[in-house]
């Protein structure tokens, strides 16, 4: 069968084959777990859908066949228990191999599906359960999750399931899914219904609620085709919990979509040994992974037939040193394609397939969006100057943008103004269109009348040999505004002395303009990180306020 992307999507190229143009069709009652996963299952039954393995040698590979018997079954069960169309049903089921098809269930009943991670503590999850008015919940059936998930759910009216195994005040789906019927009548919802719901994992105030309706899995078609560069029949890898919207990018919508199966590899702690085990042993076509785990792949070294089969490398969440895209590319001949988005967005900005990309550089718009850079009064800035990266949606609101942050008038009014979306991060672009991410808005450091951004400081300091990880911050300063303060994770073998902060602060104004290289150094055993892995700047000032 062809790719379903064609049926949906329209891309355009230039003479020189850079992508510059795209949009969808579809109907107004699309649902992607019966117009897609179900149709592959019809046209294509025995076609691969996920391959999946842990650490421990256990492995399950699901056909689409599977994947839609599976999911109406979940979806008759969990009719049979009341959760109806409009219900909001979290999932916490790490990177377990029935998250694919339970939350194809959701899909077809209508429910909204709200993915989260198992790292949550009994007041992160009693915080989720009370702001999105949760039904249900699935989770893994690890004993210390199931006993965070009691604590937060404890007085409260709630559904409780686990699979895999028994838990206590848990009903494990095991059974009652496989006893169900396969046959499930389609379930009227529209394209423009809610379909699944993220948490921002921000650095500072409670979580938002961003939600998307039917039409984000559509928009992922860029994210996997023209930036992952996923095959027909291929494997694509993406690095990501499922309850990260990172999975939503990288092991489910788009891919499916072109034809490629998703590769899911679970594991507690990354390995990158293991992980480079993972590829050569199922030959992945493509792989994406955070910036954190390709810092750690380059530092612990990367075995270059491991990647024999990788045709394509991407990475987003964060911006990447080119010092690691150098070495990345020597090892494996790879480059490292960057792209930028967030979770109430699909990829923003990229470099895609058919571009020239520029190390350093998080490539050209999506031209899904109409993004622009904008000082503080929402005017363009011109090329070079510092912007904040912005979406125009006053001709057109785009698919794949949320809808909006649920029940948060604060934060609507905050980041939608006069309908341009502000998405708090900072870039500037070249003179050939080229972006290139400096920070967020509020981490932008002020010293002497001259604004640095951390990610060019980080950048050097990473390359020096006993650097493993570092943030970037500003801490007061009466003559100055604010210092330049690095915090750094050694690498195993470095001891943190006097001398080699000295070493440190030396390396660095060899290689930066003064006012820009650190001028306070603070060694630290790690660095304070959201749940999806992003550093928290604001911990690292706050503790320096403290002090």
């Amino acid at each position: 069968m062809e790719a379903l992307y064609k049926k949906f999507s329209h891309a355009e190229f230039d003479h020189a084959g850079h992508f510059i143009g795209f949009s969808l069709h579809y109907d107004e009652n699309f649902n992607f777990a019966y117009d897609v996963a179900d149709e592959i299952a019809r046209q294509e039954p025995d076609k691969t859908a996920v391959v999946w393995c842990d650490e421990h040698g256990h492995e399950k590979i699901l056909t689409f066949r599977e994947i839609s018997e599976l999911s109406s079954k979940a979806a008759n069960y969990f009719l049979s228990q009341g959760i109806r169309k409009g219900d909001r049903v979290m999932l916490m089921l790490k990177r377990h191999y029935e998250y694919w098809y339970l939350h194809m269930a959701l899909h077809k009943i209508g429910a909204l599906s709200i993915p989260a991670t198992h790292m949550l503590q009994p007041h992160d999850i009693a915080y989720r359960i009370e702001a999105a008015g949760i039904k249900a919940l699935i989770c893994a059936e690890d004993e210390d999750l199931c006993s965070r998930i009691r604590k937060a759910a404890a007085g409260k009216s709630l559904l409780l399931y686990t699979v895999r195994a028994e838990r206590e005040g848990f009903c494990c789906l095991d059974a009652p899914v496989a006893q169900a019927s396969a046959e499930l009548e389609r379930i009227s919802t529209k394209v423009t219904d809610p379909m699944i719901m993220y948490f921002t994992s921000g650095t500072t105030g409670n979580p938002k609620m961003a939600v998307h309706n039917y039409t984000y899995s559509l928009a992922h078609i860029v994210t996997a085709k023209y930036w992952q560069c996923v095959k027909e029949n291929g494997l694509h890898l993406s690095v990501a919990d499922t309850g990260w919207a990172k999975a939503s990018w990288g092991k489910l919508y788009g891919q499916w979509l072109c034809g490629s199966a998703v590769m899911v590899y679970e594991f507690e702690r990354f390995n990158s040994e293991k992980m480079m085990q993972i590829l050569e042993k199922y030959q992945v076509t493509s792989f994406c992974a955070p910036p954190t785990l390709f810092r750690l792949m380059a530092k612990n070294g990367i075995r270059k037939e491991a990647f024999a089969s990788v045709e394509h490398a991407s990475t987003a969440g964060e911006a990447l040193q080119e010092e690691i895209i150098r070495l990345f590319y020597e090892k494996t001949g790879l480059e490292i394609m960057e792209g930028f988005g967030q979770s109430e967005t699909v990829l923003i900005i990229g470099n895609f397939k058919g571009s020239h990309p520029r190390r350093g550089s998080m490539g050209k718009p999506n031209p899904l969006y109409h993004v622009m850079l904008v000082d503080k009064d929402q005017n363009p800035v011109s090329v070079g100057e510092q912007g904040e990266i912005v979406i125009d949606t006053r001709k057109h609101m785009p698919e794949g943008l949320c809808q909006g942050y649920e029940r948060n008038a604060d934060a609507n009014a905050r980041y939608w103004k006069n309908g341009i979306f502000h998405t708090g991060d900072t870039a500037y672009y070249d003179k050939d269109g080229y972006y290139y991410y400096i920070g967020r808005l509020d981490d932008v450091i002020k010293s002497s009348g001259y604004r640095i951004g951390p990610f060019e400081v980080e950048s050097i300091l990473i390359q020096h040999e006993a650097v493993l990880e570092c943030a970037v911050t500003g801490i007061p300063d009466a003559e100055r505004g604010q210092l330049v303060k690095a915090t750094i994770v050694l690498r195993k073998g470095y001891q943190p002395t006097e001398e080699l902060k000295e070493e440190i602060k030396k390396f660095a104004k060899a290689r930066l303009a003064g006012y820009k290289a650190p001028r306070v150094i603070a060694f630290t055993d790690s660095l304070p990180k959201t749940t999806s892995g992003k550093i928290c700047y604001n911990q690292i000032r706050e503790q320096d306020r403290r002090k």
